[in-house]
């Protein structure tokens, strides 16, 4: 089926005068989402307690897993949404860990988001100095794979370059050596298409904010491989992933399949809005999506390097190691994005020199991106990038 776009870009709230360049970030919000969290509010209101039951609080997590599954190749019930990234990220390599007993590695690459090195550090802690982190330029890590990883820790496509792991190739190899797969879809869900079941994935965690535009804040999921539902332990043994919850057991007994990977109670209004978001997907052929995006990035790319030459691309040429964002280098960079955010181009900085742009199909066209050029190119041309205003850090970049 053909995607509409110009249909698909009508269902988003979009500022005037602003082309938004950073869903890679933060997702902009569906025009229905504000219905839905009012429909939730409603119901909070009017049931109190009895949320839970009568409007299906409790069995949103999965519901809405299942929503999220059919967007990255999983089979309906091995998806589960809740908490947030850096759990889910602890959670799935915890587990992984303790499926392979006799390795001691966990193997990332240096284009990792650092919140998940943190979390394998800070495990690796925990379990008193018996595991230890490697990490290796992204480019190395299929020959870094061997038999003293016990699990690969890979974000397939890069945060700050847009680079894009070949997960089929990578997982294979992982399997091959005896090693398990624990797959980051920060930057892939909703942006491209994904085949965790095709591709023989073990693990997989994420988060909806950015392309499934939950909004800031919004829950993660969890993956877990049909052939380890019954086998994971989670770590984290939260009371919402105990057999029977409300058995009030003292002791841990985990839940089946899925539904042991959940940890805390589930965040009622922002699982609204995601419900809203993914209204947007319905009819949606993410291969196409990912095409069309690659389209706009050329035009993007030819564009700022015809005009702003002094701007160093960073994301591959090739379209099978791009992911859906371009990033650009330049040593002022931040000063560089604080001006484009002042004349209504939303994008983002990334230390220590990264100009950051998101390409979402779903709500970016041509002219868009023409448009953000022709801004670009005038800062680059001015240098009204140099002032005192656009060099002062924000807390958030």
């Amino acid at each position: 089926m053909t995607v509409d776009f110009a249909a698909k870009k009508a269902l988003f709230h979009l500022p005037d005068g602003v082309i938004y360049l950073d869903g890679n970030s933060l997702g902009p919000m569906v025009k229905t989402a504000p219905a839905r969290i009012a429909q939730a509010m409603a119901e909070w209101q009017d049931l109190l307690i009895r949320g839970w039951n009568k409007a299906g609080w409790m069995a949103q997590p999965a519901a809405l897993g299942d929503r999220v599954a059919k967007l990255i190749g999983a089979a309906p019930g091995t998806v589960v949404l809740g908490d947030t990234l850096s759990i889910k990220v602890y959670q799935a390599l915890a587990s992984a860990l303790e499926m392979n007993p006799k390795r001691r590695v966990i193997l990332s690459d240096t284009g990792n988001f650092p919140s998940d090195l943190y979390m394998a550090e800070g495990l690796c802690r925990t379990l008193c100095g018996q595991y230890r982190l490697k990490t290796v330029a992204p480019e190395e890590v299929m020959s870094a794979i061997d038999d003293t990883v016990a699990v690969t820790l890979i974000t397939e496509v890069d945060y700050r370059t847009g680079r894009r792991h070949d997960m089929t190739d990578i997982t294979k190899r992982a399997h091959e050596m005896g090693v398990l797969t624990v797959w980051d879809l920060a930057h892939s869900a909703g942006a491209l298409p994904v085949d965790l079941a095709g591709a023989g994935a073990d693990f997989a965690v994420g988060c909806t904010y950015k392309y499934l535009n939950s909004g800031p804040g919004g829950p993660a999921f969890i993956y877990v491989a049909p052939r380890h539902a019954e086998t994971a332990r989670p770590a984290l043994s939260g009371w919402l992933g105990h057999a029977e919850p409300f058995a009030f057991d003292l002791s841990y007994r985990p839940g089946q399949g899925i539904e042991r990977m959940r940890v805390g109670t589930p965040a009622v209004l922002q699982m609204a809005a995601l419900d809203a978001a993914l209204d947007a997907w319905d009819g949606v052929d993410l291969a196409e999506v990912h095409r069309q995006s690659l389209r706009l990035q050329d035009q993007f790319i030819k564009g700022v390097e015809t005009r702003a030459p002094t701007l160093q691309l960073a994301t591959p040429r090739s379209h099978l190691m791009r992911g859906s964002q371009v990033s650009f280098r330049h040593p002022e960079g931040y000063a560089i994005m604080q001006a484009l955010i002042a004349e209504g181009v939303i994008g983002d900085f990334r230390a220590p020199d990264i100009l950051r742009f998101g390409f979402t199909p779903l709500y970016i066209d041509e002219d868009d991106v023409a448009r953000a050029v022709g801004i670009l190119a005038k800062i680059m041309d001015y240098g009204s990038w140099d002032k005192p205003e656009f060099k002062q850090r924000a807390r958030v970049t």
